[in-house]
């Protein structure tokens, strides 16, 4: 099937970990995986550039997010005895990101600065003091002004069968702390006490709760991922195992992620053991490659045969049409009539498992085809072949459309007969009208068709909402890859964000 924080990271992972899934076998040294690796995924340095603009509106997802807890304390002063104190209802407002940078470092992980983030915390401050003399129990509001410097350099490894991120290293640095008590009234000697208390307790819990949100919105953000994943790479009984076989793999111009690619169908799963994969083989001019294997593709064809997607049935309008191609003999006149006669159709479906082989020279795919020709209400089809079809095929996407253009290179009748006359199409110069008619009118019919079917099964999974600039289809030996600069898909960041603060 064709192509698809607070932090940097998590807006890495939705691009080029779109295709994440759980592994049971995650190797630690990639090299050793390519082997078992259908598909690749690799997102370069202007890409991260790209994501970076967005991070933005993540960090803000997590400090809005996050839900600061109560805390209480005790303190004793000369002449007033115990202070007993406890701050609540915390909350963010006023939240403004400044700039956000990042770097990716080789073998390790991506770090990432985000300076000027500015709130306004607001609370509740309950407190009592006394002696056996007098007793007080009190309440006010407060307000902090806050400038906040967030850095965090998050480590991708593969835990628990699935690529992971460590988010542990996490640091704040405060640069502002500005108290406003309510009415800012009370005696001074609270005001520095709660000064004191407060901004060391701001700052203690929400580095705390910052750094574990960002750590829960990357767990949610993989589950949507997943879930993301799964809907586009599945199609009725049809699904891709695209878990991870390897760690990623991270250099100063590029993230790299390595896949399954297995097709499932009927409970069946597909092998790959031995990938031709190499790194060499992706260059870094454009922003996302996708690497496919033809051990990803051949198991989808044959998924798609058995499940009964290759079938084509043609109306009598679209038949009149298509046989208004001009051909170098003539129909055979019991075509002829019964065509005249109104009320047919064409049935043709893939009678065989189709194949495909991709080389630096192209795409050619093999296919045993059959179809019968009804007409009128009889139970008897006026024409039954069958045929062998060799075509090299290339494929392009451009204004969200995908494009199909093909060369047949072999057609073989392997049978041709017309059953209500119980006659068999054997006469060489009607076989030649018929490999004519694969030619020039079935296999364009066919790709037309297929054109139209996966632009539509692309746009029923979403591949219409991304911003797709330049792409390329480019073959190699038993690969094929798919090169593209992108605009950084909104829609899938609105859903984020909606469904991380439900």
């Amino acid at each position: 099937m064709p192509h698809q924080v607070p932090s940097l990271l998590l807006l890495l992972l939705l691009l080029f970990l779109s295709v994440l899934e759980v592994s049971q076998g995650c190797l630690q040294d990639p090299s050793s995986a390519y082997r078992f690796t259908g598909t690749v995924c690799r997102l370069t340095y202007p890409a991260a550039v790209v994501l970076n603009e967005k991070t933005t509106k993540v960090i803000e997802a997590a400090f809005q997010h996050a839900r600061y807890p109560s805390v209480k304390g005790e303190k004793s002063l000369r002449f007033i005895g115990n202070i007993k104190y406890g701050l609540d209802n915390l909350e963010i407002h006023n939240l403004s990101i400044g700039r956000s940078e990042f770097e990716l470092h080789p073998g390790e992980g991506i770090s990432m600065d985000i300076s000027n983030v500015s709130a306004v915390f607001k609370g509740t401050i309950q407190y009592s003091y006394g002696s056996w003399l007098l007793n007080v129990d009190h309440s006010l509001d407060f307000e902090i002004e806050s400038q906040i410097d967030l850095g965090i350099k998050p480590k991708l490894y593969c835990g628990e069968g699935k690529v992971a991120a460590d988010t542990t290293d996490c640091y704040l640095n405060f640069h502002k702390l500005r108290l406003h008590l309510q009415g800012d009234k009370e005696p001074n000697f609270l005001k520095r006490l709660f000064t004191d208390f407060i901004t060391f307790t701001v700052k203690l819990v929400v580095k705390g709760q910052i750094c574990k949100e960002i750590n829960k919105v990357a767990n949610i953000l993989a589950d949507f991922i997943q879930d993301t994943a799964e809907q586009f790479l599945s199609d009725g009984d049809i699904s891709v195992d695209i878990g991870v076989t390897a760690a990623p793999v991270i250099t100063a111009n590029y993230i790299e992620s390595y896949h399954k690619g297995l097709t499932n169908y009927n409970n069946i799963s597909a092998v790959i053991n031995d990938s031709v994969f190499h790194p060499s083989q992706l260059t870094e001019n454009k922003m996302l490659y996708f690497w496919l294997s033809d051990q990803v593709i051949n198991p989808l064809l044959s998924a798609a045969h058995q499940d009964g997607r290759f079938r084509l049935n043609i109306s009598e309008a679209e038949l009149t049409e298509l046989f208004n191609t001009e051909l170098s003999g003539a129909t055979p006149e019991l075509i002829t009539k019964s065509l005249e006669s109104g009320s047919c159709e064409l049935g043709v479906w893939s009678s065989s498992v189709p194949y495909l082989k991709t080389s630096t020279r192209g795409t050619t795919t093999w296919v045993e085809a059959s179809g019968q020709l009804y007409c009128g209400n009889q139970g008897t089809p006026v024409l039954f072949f069958q045929m062998e079809v060799v075509t090299d095929v290339t494929a392009s996407y451009a204004n969200k459309k995908l494009f199909l253009s093909g060369n047949a290179t072999k057609v073989v009748i392997l049978q041709a007969e017309l059953p209500i006359e119980n006659q068999q199409l054997l006469d060489e110069t009607q076989l030649e009208l018929m490999r004519e008619a694969v030619v020039r009118i079935g296999i364009p019919k066919v790709l037309r068709v297929l054109e139209i079917e996966l632009t539509v099964l692309l746009d029923k999974q979403g591949a219409n909402l991304f911003d797709i600039y330049n792409p390329e289809v480019l073959p190699g030996d038993g690969f094929v890859v798919v090169q593209m600069d992108f605009g950084f898909p909104h829609h899938l960041l609105v859903e984020f964000l909606k469904r991380t603060l439900q």
